[in-house]
């Protein structure tokens, strides 16, 4: 079942990706069609992100009742529904409805697939898994830039992800079955449906959703100002500056396919506390003066390829630290904590640069967060270690 059942956890871990940089790719075509100011983005993301986060903390419950394999495949399909809606739509409150299921769908599939993989499977799994999400991530951009090119429009391409994620559907629903073995075998059957309330109390649970809540704070951050910062407060070129911020991104990437060589051989621990390390690193190279903008330009990539492990290894972590029984409320928490800091951090970040200080604070605001994890993982080590003895 395990051979069967990974190549479609696999697809959909890229799925997972594939909406996720769809509107900052046609963004800039569509509010002008839509009639829109271009801040208007963030409401549509504001939107999204708070589906993902309520669909995700309810993740346990639907698990308990459904099974993994019927979440799953319901969840990809509203996401796919959500992206046609997009495609035929011409105004934006429209739109803002739309944001609606795209929301819960992702946050439902994100939250089970990656509690599935990390009960079911080891540590490199999960890694590639992830790197199979950036995969997604840079596919629908060309697919994007693809159709704008071509005189096909933005709604064509929103179309041409909403048919690939509706194939998925399909494979996932006929998939239901191998899911339903495992359930039939009892190891679902053991899934808490935890409150927050309950799950703040189990031991070290506080230290992992902050260090969550760091971690995507980051990421998010990281990859949001690099430009800006890099062409406003170090004065690089703007197409200099357009490639090294990428470069973030895909060393993320690039650095999950290679972890999944190596993270079973050093653990969770080791290597969430060697990524953590390189992301400090990475802040403190883009800080420094030393060495001019290229130190800074490498540090993004130090920064990038530190940030590889972290998420995947905290989530495999998860069982381990807590328990199979208590992992998938864990999980769930987790990534809404994950949303959080990817949602609210960035444009408070904005406001700071613009209003208080300056782009300066960038690379201090990068390692801010980046000690914060530091030192929350390491006291949940120690918590988790006292509780075994």
């Amino acid at each position: 079942m395990a051979s069967l059942l990974l190549p479609i956890i696999y697809l959909s871990f890229v799925s997972l990706g594939l909406p996720d940089s769809l509107l900052g790719s046609a963004w800039p075509v569509m509010q002008g069609e839509l009639g829109v100011p271009m801040s208007y983005a963030g409401i549509i993301s504001m939107i999204i992100a708070g589906g993902t986060i309520v669909s995700s903390l309810n993740t346990a419950r639907l698990i308990c009742r459904f099974g993994t394999g019927v979440i799953a495949a319901c969840s990809v399909g509203m996401t796919a529904a959500a992206l046609f809606g997009f495609s035929v739509t011409d105004t934006f409150p429209v739109m803002c409805l739309w944001s609606v299921p795209y929301g819960l769908g992702a946050g439902a599939i994100d939250a089970a697939l990656n509690n599935y993989v990390a009960i079911h499977y080891s540590s490199r799994h999960m890694s590639w898994l992830h790197a199979c999400w950036g995969v997604g991530v840079s596919i629908s951009p060309n697919v994007m830039g693809y159709c704008l090119s071509n005189q096909f429009g933005w709604h064509m391409g929103y179309r041409t992800i909403s048919v690939l994620q509706i194939v998925l559907t399909v494979c996932l629903i006929l998939a239901v079955p191998l899911w339903k073995k495992q359930t039939d075998s009892g190891e679902e059957d053991t899934v808490a449906a935890l409150s927050f309330g309950q799950a703040v109390k189990i031991p070290g649970a506080v230290y992992i959703f902050v260090a969550f809540f760091g971690f995507c704070a980051f990421e998010a951050t990281a990859g949001l100002w690099a430009s800006s910062y890099l062409v406003g407060y170090r004065g690089v070129d703007a197409e200099t500056a357009s490639r090294f911020a990428s470069l973030f991104y895909l060393g993320e990437t690039a650095g999950r396919f290679a972890n999944g060589f190596i993270c079973d051989r050093f653990g969770d621990r080791s290597m969430i506390k060697a990524g953590t390390v390189l992301m400090i690193l990475g802040s403190v190279m883009i800080f420094l003066p030393l060495g001019g903008d290229t130190v800074a330009l490498i540090g993004l990539v130090v920064a990038g390829l530190g940030a590889a492990p972290v998420y995947p290894c905290i989530i495999h972590s998860t069982p381990d630290n807590f328990g199979k029984e208590k992992s998938q409320a864990m999980v769930s928490i987790q990534i809404a904590c994950a949303y959080c800091g990817s949602t609210f951090m960035p444009p408070i970040f904005g406001f700071l640069a613009e209003n208080v200080f300056s782009l300066g604070l960038y690379p201090v605001y990068l390692a801010v967060f980046a000690v914060l994890m530091l030192i929350m993982t390491e006291c949940l080590n120690r918590t988790v270690k006292v509780s075994l003895r």
